[in-house]
Order: structure tokens, then sequence, then C-alpha cells
């Protein structure tokens, strides 16, 4: 009989993959050479998530649960006195530290990838789920729920091309301009008439 996956060792092993595939990227791993790289047999890999895809949902839900603690752990998320702008700008910082960049690079890498009709299923829900989160602290702002999803769909989207941008081009100056543009725009969303 199959031993039964133990939930801490997955989680601990989601974490080890992430740092992996933030230095391998995600485009061409395979579950060999990802376990060689682990120090890991195959076999763990399949024991806790069956396959190649299952393995990348849980990365992605992993990232996408990273994210959402840190967003909500942002100083001013759950205060509607603190202006947007002043969250977008710290996400912004924490992303692209050196610390965080490489798996700051790994979400562009499996959104492209997911664009690119390579990654079926998941990704589109990891998007969409990160309008909703963001749409609830706009929510929190004052904003209707349509209007505060449509509005998280343009700021994540916004934020998301300037990192693309920044990550690509190299051009820090006119990109930061273009973010303080983004912030000034959230704030006015929720500044009070």
């Amino acid at each position: 009989m199959p031993r039964t996956a133990d939930p801490a060792r997955r989680a601990r092993l989601v974490d080890d993959i992430i740092d992996r595939l933030a230095e391998t990227g995600v485009a061409t791993f395979s579950l060999r050479t990802l376990a060689a790289a682990l120090g890991r047999s195959t076999r763990v890999l399949t024991h806790h998530f069956g396959d190649k895809d299952a393995l990348l949902r849980a990365v992605l839900d992993r990232l996408d649960e990273r994210q959402h603690e840190a967003l909500a752990a942002t100083p001013g998320w759950a205060d509607p006195a603190v202006g947007i702008g002043a969250i977008v700008r710290d996400a912004w910082d924490r992303h692209l530290s050196e610390e965080e960049l490489p798996r700051t690079r790994l979400v562009h890498e499996i959104e492209g990838l997911a664009a690119a009709g390579r990654l079926t299923g998941h990704p589109p829900a990891f998007v969409a789920g990160r309008a909703r989160f963001v749409a609830r602290a706009l929510e929190l702002r004052g904003l209707d729920p349509g209007d505060a999803l449509v509005r998280a769909t343009l700021l994540n989207n916004a934020y998301a091309g300037l990192q693309a941008d920044l990550l690509t081009t190299g051009e820090t100056g006119r990109v930061t301009a273009a973010l303080d543009a983004l912030c000034r725009l959230a704030d006015d969303w929720t500044r009070p008439r």
C-alpha cells in the first residue's frame, strides 16, 4: 500500500522546487532533471504531485499564496486611510529586491508561457485570482465590487507590464516615472471626493 503524502513535507518540497525553478525556468524542465537538481528521486516528485502538470499547479498555488501573504502584510494593506499607491510602491520594491527578483522573473515566465498557449488550465486562474485579491483592497477603500475588479485588473496588468519593461530594457528612469503615474492614478480612484 503506498504511503500517504505528508502535507508538511510536500509544502517544503514545493518551496524547494520554486527556488530551483527560479534559477532554471519552467519552459524546459522535466521531473527527472528537477529531481536530480534537488537531490531527490523522480519517484519522490510523483509521490507528492503525480505528474508535471500537478507539480506546476502546486508551484503556482504556492507563488500565489506567497504573493497574497506579502501583500496582506504590507503596512497599510487593510487601512483604508493608506493609499493604494503606497502599497503598489512597496510591492514593486519587494518584487525587484535581490532576494525576490528570481521568483518575480519566474512568475513572468509562467505568465508568458500561459499567454503563448504553452500552459493550460491553472495559469488563467492564477492571474484572475490576483485581480480578485487586489479588488478587495480597493473595495475596502470605497469602490463598489464590480468597479474594484475592473480597476484591479487594470492595475495588476499595468504593474506587470511595467515590471516586464524594466526587466527587459533596464530603463529604470522611464519605467519608474510610469510607475509613479500608475500610483497616482490608483490613489485617485480611492481618494475621497
